[in-house]
């Protein structure tokens, strides 16, 4: 009975050795990129056009080869709750627990800027697609994203509410507690006073986020006598301030930045903002080439047109990919590898994105143009014209 025992015991052994051997096998010929994205919380549809692209690339790209290995793609994704303290947590799991070579992710600037901290700290490749905040990738060498930055942005809306809408005098409304909000209004009221004089921002109103009556805001707005609204908030919050607007007898025009594109913008405020315009990353109305083919795919696979943030999520992915197959080949030495990655990022130059072609600067930030479309009759996001730096 005892030898019996003993050679069950033996038996049991081997078995799990050749079991955990066959899993560390298996660890080795996969590469981990981890997803820190809002799938619940105030933008959940932020987080889902995130998953959606990269579910859609993993579909058509499987494998990826590094130095004449293939290796499988796995994707993590992990929900944010659109919260800062969460996203941090996320960041923090990913790197010390599932072990993922690089992130994709957060995409707003409020979750990104202490998610990027996390993973500067670890050693950790991270992009984010959709932050415009400039601390995002300050300072940070393995931070990188995928879009403008606000101090360009901010110059583009107000060059074309003067240009474009003859404004001479503007009014801006923003969410003071947020960094992305926060931080595009000031860029903007920066840039018109620059243009029109000291004070010619005749209102600058905030409220915080959460807030649904902007009643008072408004009624500053409309005693200011501005000719423009300038309101960079996000695609949950937009229709009500419309809305407010309208109710208040606003009949100015009202201008918006790429956080606008995020989301179901015309699901949420339909005829409401039928005719205005915004700053963003790419049109997908008359889109030609592979930026095309990308959004008739996507068309295609969830029933709807893919927004900014499912665009440059493609392009995020197709960048960490590329740096990835760049480093020549993979060690096995997690620590190492994450650095070979983000030296590789740090050097891809003209990568031919569906949302433009980027250089990275040293500073992580790609040279790419913005875009500005109008919402037209039909309710879709119709190019308007390209602004690019200088």
């Amino acid at each position: 009975m005892r030898k019996f025992s003993v050679v069950l015991v033996l038996s049991l052994v081997a078995v799990m050795a050749f079991t955990f051997a066959a899993v560390d096998a298996g660890a080795a010929d996969a590469i981990k990129i981890g997803f820190n994205i809002p799938l619940t919380g105030d933008n959940p549809d932020v987080g889902a056009s995130s998953k959606n692209a990269a579910e859609m690339y993993l579909k058509k790209n499987p494998k990826v080869e590094v130095g004449g290995k293939s290796y499988d793609l796995k994707f993590l994704f992990d929900d944010n709750e659109y919260k800062a303290e969460s996203a941090v947590k996320v960041s923090t799991k990913l790197i010390t627990e599932e072990g993922v070579l690089g992130i994709i992710g957060p995409q707003a600037s409020s979750q990104a800027v202490p998610a990027g901290d996390v993973a500067n700290n670890y050693a950790t490749p991270m992009i984010s697609p959709w932050s415009t905040n400039p601390n995002t990738t300050l300072d940070r060498p393995y931070v990188f994203r995928g879009c403008f930055l606000d101090p360009f942005q901010g110059p583009v809306a107000a060059n074309f509410a003067t240009d474009e809408l003859g404004a001479k005098k503007a009014a801006v409304l923003y969410d003071i507690a947020a960094d992305y909000p926060k931080g595009l209004a000031e860029f903007f009221k920066e840039a018109f006073e620059k243009i029109h004089g000291s004070g010619s921002v005749v209102a600058f109103e905030s409220f915080t986020t959460g807030d649904k009556d902007f009643s008072a805001q408004m009624t500053n707005i409309m005693m200011s006598g501005a000719d423009v609204l300038f309101t960079p908030q996000y695609y949950s919050e937009v229709p009500l301030i419309v809305r407010a607007a309208k109710e208040m007898g606003w009949t100015k025009p009202i201008l918006g930045s790429d956080s606008w594109g995020g989301g179901d913008l015309m699901g949420l405020c339909g005829d409401d903002c039928k005719g205005y315009y915004f700053s963003t990353h790419y049109a997908a109305a008359g889109a030609k080439g592979e930026t095309k083919a990308f959004i008739d795919e996507y068309t295609a696979a969830y029933g709807k047109t893919p927004d900014d943030v499912a665009a440059l999520t493609w392009d995020s992915l197709g960048l960490m990919i590329q740096a990835i197959k760049n480093t020549g080949t993979l060690s096995g030495d997690l620590k190492a590898d994450r650095v070979k990655v983000k030296d590789a990022l740090a050097s891809i130059k003209q990568f031919p994105g569906i949302t433009g072609d980027m250089t990275f600067t040293p500073e992580g930030d790609p040279n790419k143009c913005a875009v500005v479309v109008k919402i037209n009759d039909e309710g879709k996001f119709e190019f308007f014209k390209s602004v690019c730096p200088k």
